[in-house]
């Protein structure tokens, strides 16, 4: 005797659509699972890469600060050297001056005039002396105006002297050094450096 399922074809339809559709969110669940976990597993990756990248970036900056210590070290080193370089330098220029100095005294020095004594405090230089005259004076102070070496001639005190032995006028007078004057060919002369008299009797 045949079987004949009596069971509604349409609730069959529907186990089996309903089957289906479990099957198919358990598979896309299972899909976004797997999505998450390589996504998750990627960001870890690509902050653990970010974090070396940082660490290293750290250890280049730490090398560099370093550095740059080193580097401001050599620089202030490098100043001070300098510093002392011109120090020695303008004593080396400073050296020849005295002797240019006494040179260009010894030159501008009249006949008729001679000095008694010279004396420097700094840069200012005091004269005393005996002139024939006034005027021997005068020519003196013109001397000192158009040199090289010596500058601002000022006249403090003229005396006339009449003796039996001599006859003329003492004088102090004081004038400026000019640092540094001529060219550096002309203070690797040689020059005297003993203070000559001119015009003495």
């Amino acid at each position: 005797m045949p079987r004949i399922n009596l069971l509604p074809w349409r609730e069959e339809q529907r186990k089996e659509r309903k089957l289906a559709f479990g099957v198919a969110i358990g598979g896309a669940t299972l899909a976004a699972l797997l999505a998450a976990g390589a996504t998750w597993m990627m960001v870890g990756s690509m902050i653990d890469a970010q974090d070396s990248r940082n660490e290293r970036l750290r250890e280049e900056i730490k090398v560099l600060d370093k550095q740059i210590e080193e580097i401001n070290a050599l620089e202030s080193s490098k100043q001070k050297f300098i510093a002392r370089m011109e120090i020695i330098e303008k004593l080396q220029r400073s050296r020849p001056e005295i002797v240019h100095l006494f040179d260009e005294i010894v030159r501008q020095l009249p006949e008729g005039v001679y000095l008694t004594g010279v004396k420097q405090t700094d840069k200012r230089l005091k004269f005393d002396g005996v002139a024939q005259s006034s005027t021997r004076v005068s020519t003196f102070m013109r001397n000192i105006d158009g040199s090289e070496w010596l500058k601002n001639p000022e006249l403090q005190v003229v005396q006339t002297q009449n003796g039996a032995s001599a006859t003329g006028a003492s004088f102090t007078l004081f004038a400026d050094q000019v640092s540094n004057a001529g060219s550096e060919a002309d203070m690797k002369k040689k020059v005297p450096g003993k203070l000559a008299s001119r015009g003495r009797p």
